[in-house]
């Protein structure tokens, strides 16, 4: 097996439909506008300065990402393992963002790009309570793509569909599985963590 060039694509693959170049937006519109405040997950991914890419889930109730205008989004930040890769990246990086918006029972997804900055501006925080209590940090991204994929690869994976859903026992808790890794901290049971988390959101 070789690595291949963009010649070689081109041999492979057709060339897409006008549509499909068509339908990416400089801005948002009234459907990514609905869709966004029906998402209740999204994964956010960045670039570093040193060309490494990271992709980070995050989630809410629907509509946690707000919509100003046209052109902006403002995501707030909720407790996670403070790792803040995506939030180096947007401070040391290229600045650039990209989003995938999911909404259950919908096939289809949103992509929106963009270049990410981080603020902490009182007001904005004061906005974005939930889960009774106020965001970190707030991303505002400064959207200059948006377009809506296809839903076959959603159909393709059934994510949707409950005869497909996995139960949780089929996987050590996230907690044993990092101790088997690190030997460090205690392998907790999911349901003990899944209390944690709950306190934690």
């Amino acid at each position: 097996m070789t690595d291949m060039a963009a010649v070689d694509l081109e041999a492979i693959y057709a060339k897409p439909n006008p549509r499909v170049i068509a339908k990416a937006r400089p801005a948002l519109d009234i459907h990514s506008k609905k869709f966004i405040a029906l998402s209740p997950f999204c994964v956010l991914a960045t670039s570093g300065a040193d060309g490494s890419v990271d992709a980070s889930p995050r989630g809410g109730n629907p509509g946690f990402i707000h919509v100003e205008g046209d052109s902006r989004l403002l995501m707030p930040d909720r407790p996670g393992n403070n790792r803040i890769d995506s939030f180096r990246n947007i401070t040391e990086g290229t600045g650039l963002v990209q989003l995938i918006f999911f909404v259950p029972g919908i096939n289809e997804t949103l992509r929106v790009g963009g270049r990410g900055t981080l603020t902490s501006a009182p007001e904005l925080l004061e906005r974005m309570v939930e889960f009774g209590k106020p965001p970190r940090l707030v991303l505002s991204v400064e959207v200059s793509e948006a377009y809506f994929h296809c839903g076959k690869a959603i159909m393709r994976s059934k994510l949707w569909l409950k005869e497909a859903q996995v139960e949780r026992s089929a996987m050590p808790s996230i907690a044993e599985i990092i101790h088997d890794q690190t030997k460090l901290g205690e392998p907790e049971s999911q349901e003990a963590i899944d209390a944690r988390y709950r306190t934690q959101l």
